[in-house]
């Protein structure tokens, strides 16, 4: 359909004298066109971002855009849409609710959210959302208010509300009008996890109407307006009685009942927007669209209170800090598109699966033909699960997987970018490695190693060119981890380091920046908590409730099973690599387990028996792994021990400089660990305990003989001046 620009009357040239130039006025965020079939098309496009979102803003300017339809009769429809190449709009501007301390500031501006959406579902014209790219958040809400949405298939389309996340609830009609259109076991299902979903599964659960290549989006659109916005073909949308049946006041009372219990033993209460959401979308159903939205406005105004909310939205931001990271500033970095990784263990493979799956040419090499074999179908199994959880077709599985070269003898890489090595963490296996990929590589090629505690610096001591070795740590598993940590060894040249971050950041991962030190960052930190773990399991602590006490503290797994997923020898050799530089004393019970080669789950067999994906503590074996049987002491008691480790160490971090900021830490702990999100990290739940309080319960354990908790000088001298790591949190 041609598309015709309003046009304006235009004015006779002036011959006098010209006045002064006025400044000129910001661009809009939202524009609007006329076609000449008289469908208004409203298009959103925040100059200078590469992300559209709602603020104050943009909101007024839509509103403005509405008037115009409101007031003339003439036209056939609306279609919403968006300028940006894979972004719809992205939600709500997080920095507008952060910076609302005043709650009516903050009611005001969701009101200003649900007036404006009200407005646009009051239209008497048939309108419609051309969805492509992210939509999530306000901008799936706006999308709720019309009358139809149309969505592309392209993978670059997600639709959701992860508003739960940041510990808070949709609350511009999110919450109110999801439920009325596919039904409240549906909308449940993506408001309290949050969720966001691929065009077509949105699509197959009603969350949009139609799905369509790119190129037919505005097409289609078009076309629903011109039929009157009659529900297209194939639309999957629940209605009618069957609606009635799953919104209906029994109905909402009973599933209120039966999710609250469910909610409350995965949340254990730390997450309370989940269940405020629950509250206002069955209690919702039970009143007029207009209470709803009163009930959602209330329950955000009282989440953005909570610190739960203040420190997940901070998380976010920390993770837009991540992508948009730039070691040196406004220096062009081009793509990446050929490398090499040596060693096609777990790691290796999983490392050469994520980086072929992101369009590059990966050589994987190893030792012998069958570890490469065995490297390979480790590659293949992730890429099955990738097609089986729709991440990917199987086309684009099949493509990836070409991707990968295998070899098991050295071959020259003298077009590799970068080469990862991620051999078995024995430092002179891997200074033989790095002579070699000296010899096989040419001097622009970043020589990275994935070692999680090795020495950089020493690694690069003896290469000719120890200037591009740098650390590029990723965790396990590769497909699911987003953090890398990216160390800078005392010979790393800055624009390896650049490079480095840019490469990290292509590839689809959040890097943090540590300098060169024992464990770096995220083992340095995890590893006296597991330590402290397994002493308290020497002392006579019960597996169960060291684990429990973590899991109520918001832990995703207790520190035992830690350490049984990641296998007793690994966590053992880090412990040993650790020691000394740490000085940390390795637990006897880890070496008992290994002498019994009770690895943990790899054997089925540690602190845990694991059949399966059921575990049960090793109650009986494990006896007779203890020295001693000492008295239980209580959770409270064994959460406190296990946290104020991980604290000081976090604080020892920063004190020793191994990061620019308190951030860089807790971002790491809670992207590494799953350090409890909604307590913001450790430095930040030591701002939020009082850090004299925290100084105050080490040195009563240091005085009872217990020489690990002895604070270290930053946080005695934080807790004698009074100072936080947060000063303006």
């Amino acid at each position: 359909m041609s598309t015709v620009i309003e046009k304006k009357t235009l004015e006779p040239v002036s011959t006098q004298t010209p006045e002064p130039a006025r400044q000129t006025p910001p661009a809009p965020n939202v524009r609007r066109e006329i076609t000449g079939d008289m469908i208004c098309l409203i298009t959103y496009d925040r100059p200078d971002f590469a992300a559209n979102v709602f603020d104050r803003k943009t909101l007024e300017e839509l509103g403005e855009h509405l008037g115009f339809i409101e007031t003339h009769s003439n036209l056939r429809g609306l279609v919403l849409s968006s300028a940006k190449d894979n972004i719809f709009v992205a939600g709500a501007d997080l920095n507008s609710l952060a910076k609302a301390k005043d709650p009516a500031e903050l009611r005001d501006l969701i009101e200003l959210g649900q007036d404006t959406f009200n407005r646009l579902a009051a239209l008497k014209v048939p309108t419609v959302a051309a969805i492509h790219g992210a939509c999530v958040g306000g901008g799936y809400e706006v999308t709720l208010a019309c009358d139809l949405r149309v969505a592309t298939e392209d993978k670059a389309t997600k639709i959701g509300l992860p508003e739960t996340q940041l510990g808070i609830i949709p609350a511009w009609g999110g919450s109110t009008r999801l439920p009325r259109l596919i039904g409240l076991p549906a909308a449940l299902d993506i408001i309290l996890a949050g969720k966001t979903v691929p065009g077509r599964k949105a699509h197959k659960l009603g969350m949009v109407d139609a799905i369509v290549p790119c190129e037919k989006l505005m097409d289609v659109a078009q076309q629903l307006v011109v039929e009157g916005g009659r529900k297209p073909r194939g639309h999957k949308r629940p209605s009618g009685k069957k609606l009635f049946a799953l919104n209906n006041r029994l109905t909402s009372a009973l599933i209120d009942k039966r999710a609250r219990p469910g909610v409350l033993k995965r949340t254990r209460g730390h997450y309370p927007a989940i269940i405020k959401a629950l509250e206002v979308m069955t209690e919702g159903l039970k009143t007029n669209v207009a209470r709803s939205l009163e009930m959602e406005a209330d329950a955000i105004v009282d989440l953005t209170k909570t610190d739960t909310s203040a420190n997940l939205i901070q998380i976010f931001f920390m993770q837009e800090r991540a992508r948009k990271l730039d070691v040196v500033r406004n220096r062009e970095t081009p793509r990446m598109q050929r490398g090499a990784v040596t060693g096609a263990g777990v790691m290796g493979s999983g490392i050469a699966q994520w980086l072929s799956s992101r369009g590059m040419d990966i050589t994987l090499r190893d030792i012998n033909a069958e570890a490469v074999a065995r490297g390979m179908d480790n590659a293949c199994k992730v890429y099955d699960q990738g097609v089986k959880r729709r991440k990917m077709t199987v086309p684009e599985a099949r493509q990836g997987l070409d991707r990968i070269s295998p070899v098991y003898e050295p071959v020259p890489m003298k077009r590799a970018e970068f080469v990862i090595e991620a051999a078995v963490e024995q430092m002179e296996l891997k200074e033989d490695l790095f002579h070699q990929l000296e010899d096989l590589t040419s001097r622009e090629t970043i020589l990275a190693t994935n070692t999680s505690a090795l020495s950089i610096s020493h690694l690069a001591r003896n290469l000719l060119v120890p200037e591009r070795v740098i650390g590029i740590h990723f965790f396990n598993p590769v497909h699911r981890m987003q953090l890398v940590e990216v160390i800078r060894g005392e010979q790393t040249d800055p624009d390896v380091l650049h490079r480095a971050v840019k490469f990290v950041q292509q590839i689809g991962k959040m890097p943090v920046v540590v300098k060169d030190s024992p464990g770096f960052v995220v083992n340095r930190i995890l590893m006296p908590y597991l330590i402290e773990a397994a002493v308290l399991f020497e002392q006579g602590a019960d597996i169960k409730a060291i684990d429990e006490s973590m899991l109520e503290f918001g832990m995703p797994m207790g520190p035992l099973r830690l350490i049984d997923e990641v296998g007793v020898d690994v966590a053992r050799h880090v412990c040993d690599t650790l020691a000394g530089p740490c000085k940390l004393e390795v637990p006897k019970v880890l070496g008992r387990m290994l002498d019994k080669k009770w690895l943990g789950r790899k054997t089925g067999k540690g602190f845990y028996l694991h059949k399966g994906k059921r575990s049960e503590p090793n109650v009986d074996d494990i006896k007779l792994m203890r020295d001693d049987q000492a008295a239980n002491r209580a959770l409270s008691q064994l959460q406190s021990r296990m946290v104020l480790l991980m604290v000081n160490e976090a604080a020892r971090c920063l004190e020793e400089e191994i990061v620019e900021q308190p951030g860089d830490i807790d971002f790491a702990m809670i992207m590494g660990t799953g350090f409890a999100p909604f307590r913001g990290g450790p430095l930040h739940f030591a701002d939020t305990f009082g850090i004299p309080r925290v100084v105050r319960e080490m040195n009563f354990l240091v005085d009872t003989g217990e020489r690990q908790f002895r604070p270290c000088d930053l946080l005695t001298e934080m807790s004698q001046a009074n100072k936080k790591f947060y000063p303006k949190g």
